[in-house]
């Protein structure tokens, strides 16, 4: 199942012996579900990947904020534009950004599943075809950077790959098949429990999983199946909430949002509900301190998860660092 080997992945993460990259949209909108943009994003991923392998000579794990990443958390439920107040816009999930569709829609919900659906098979096909191939690199091209220096240095890369794979290619070493296909997980915010609710199941384990502590007398647990890895926000993660109720009980890999207003006791107390077995890379923790808070909050953050026992993915926010 691929949500374990998401997890398996990301247990390698928190003990250092891979890295993880994510990437996508801050708030996906439907209109995005099309070929050139998906393409786009798994592209640079992809570009972006190399290049971490490349200098850091570790595994990535690459997971997408695509299909699915629809909901936009907003501190006010209101806003005011050109003098009237109206509904925020909360993600196509729910709203429209124009004014005239700010009215919540139900039936957004469903187009969100299927949007999603149609993203995530579409980057399948993609991958089946081969655009993840390691001998077709010199395709992820860089049309959206215009430094030339930048452009000049991935260049390098990726000629000295290129080199490589023809030494290994005439010495008929070029036969693995990861060269031609990567894994790419896809990520979203658990914003809307009806509808993460809606989409998890009881299903029996796999029988390859590295471990089992939270394994029920059945072999059975719950899995979110609308994406492989999905988070908590920094305006629902209350300890006595329904959003870490939810996230307790699932069996994916998931993600806690860590800012400015959270306590390093709180921090411990999340990991204890949502991790009491101590499962190693379960929980990836996404820093967003902003640039004057950084400094003096995420030391006392590492030094009181590291005393508490936990071991976790730590992740910089990849939209608001």
């Amino acid at each position: 199942m691929e949500i374990v080997r998401l997890k398996n992945s990301l247990r390698d993460v928190a003990l250092g012996k891979a890295f993880l990259l994510q990437g996508g949209d801050c708030a996906e909108l439907f209109s995005y579900c099309e070929a050139n943009a998906i393409d786009s994003k798994v592209k640079l991923l992809l570009q972006m990947s190399l290049v971490l392998i490349w200098g850091a000579n570790k595994p990535v794990v690459r997971i997408a904020r695509m299909a699915g990443q629809y909901a936009k958390p907003r501190s006010s439920p209101h806003e005011i534009i050109d003098g009237q107040q109206i509904p925020s816009y909360r993600g196509d999930i729910l709203n429209g950004y124009q004014v005239e569709d700010r009215e919540l829609d139900p039936n957004r919900l469903v187009l969100a599943y299927y949007n999603s659906a149609a993203t995530l098979n579409y980057i399948r096909l993609q991958i089946a075809a081969g655009i993840a191939d390691l001998h077709n690199s010199l395709d992820w091209n860089l049309g959206h950077v215009h430094e030339k220096q930048v452009q000049s240095k991935y260049q390098h890369i990726v000629d000295s790959i290129t080199e490589s794979l023809r030494f290994m290619r005439t010495i008929g070493a070029d036969t693995a098949g990861q060269l031609e296909t990567v894994d790419l997980y896809t990520s979203h915010e658990g914003l809307l429990l009806e509808y993460e609710q809606s989409l998890t199941r009881k299903l029996r384990h796999p029988s390859n999983r590295l471990s089992r502590p939270t394994d029920s007398p059945d072999g059975m647990g719950w899995y979110n199946t609308s994406a492989h890895f999905i988070w908590i926000g920094d305006r629902t993660r209350q300890v006595d909430g329904a959003h870490v109720e939810f996230f307790r009980g699932l069996e994916n890999p998931i993600g806690i949002k860590v800012g400015p207003t959270t306590a390093a006791k709180e921090l411990v107390e999340l990991l204890d509900i949502v991790n009491p077995s101590r499962e190693i890379g379960k929980v990836t923790l996404i820093t967003r301190y902003g640039e004057e808070k950084v400094k003096t909050m995420l030391g006392p953050h590492i030094q009181a998860v590291q005393n508490s026992g936990h071991i976790v993915v730590w992740q910089c926010d990849p939209m608001h660092g």
